[in-house]
């Protein structure tokens, strides 16, 4: 193919992407810090009055479901959608084609499940090039949040928190319903502020493998969504 194929099909494939979300109802996802937008890298106060800064927030939501009052739904299957703060555009995701119908909920999966898990090599998402997956054992990284705080005595104060496991008793995937009542783009915020709310940054300040700390804090994870 030569170089002008290349050119028209990079171009055609962009306006293709475009004319998709354009014309799709999307989930937006918004991550916040105490409802206020979260800036990597920023210092904030935590109602624990700990001083933190996060540097990494990403994560898994997959099988998004949209029900609308009608009683129908549509359902992804098998799709997953990794998220991450460092890139705005992951944070929208289109679903389905736009209507007028009222939806009622969406439901959605914090996090893989347990026969993706097992599934072997995977590519887009779920590459473990992208940073969120341990090993065969362990399998992926639902959550992960890291950050700074003066509260933490460790290495340059960090924080890190690493939220998985696919494994029963330590199956760490959740499901989050947000009821919506309405129609058009589902806007879903994320506060932060929620989770650190929780835990006792000088006591605990490192989850890194599958296990019951890993369960309850993915436990208070789903507490941090909510429809904007």
């Amino acid at each position: 193919m030569t170089k002008a194929s290349w050119i028209t099909l990079f171009w055609l494939l962009c306006l293709a992407t475009f004319g998709q979300s354009k014309d799709s109802l999307r989930v937006n996802f918004k991550v916040n810090f105490d409802q206020f937008p979260l800036e990597l890298n920023k210092q904030y106060i935590s109602s624990n009055k700990d001083t933190v800064a996060i540097t990494t927030f990403k994560f898994y939501i997959s099988n998004i479901e949209i029900q609308y009052a009608d009683k129908t739904v549509f359902k992804e299957k098998n799709v997953h959608h990794l998220l991450d703060l460092e890139n705005p555009n992951s944070l929208q995701i289109p679903i389905t084609k736009k209507n007028d119908r009222i939806i009622s909920k969406v439901t959605f999966n914090i996090g893989i499940d347990s026969l993706t898990n097992t599934s072997g090599a995977l590519d887009g998402d779920l590459d473990p090039t992208k940073g969120m997956y341990w090993a065969w054992q362990s399998g992926y990284i639902n959550l992960k949040i890291e950050g700074k705080s003066p509260s933490c005595k460790t290495r340059k104060n960090e924080f890190q928190f690493h939220l998985g496991g696919y494994l029963q008793p330590y199956y760490a995937m959740r499901k989050k319903v947000i009821n919506v009542n309405g129609n058009g783009n589902v806007n879903i915020g994320i506060d932060v502020a929620v989770f650190l709310a929780e835990i006792n940054l000088a006591q605990t300040n490192s989850i890194m493998i599958p296990g019951k700390s890993a369960m309850d804090l993915s436990d208070v994870s789903t507490k941090m969504f909510y429809l904007e």
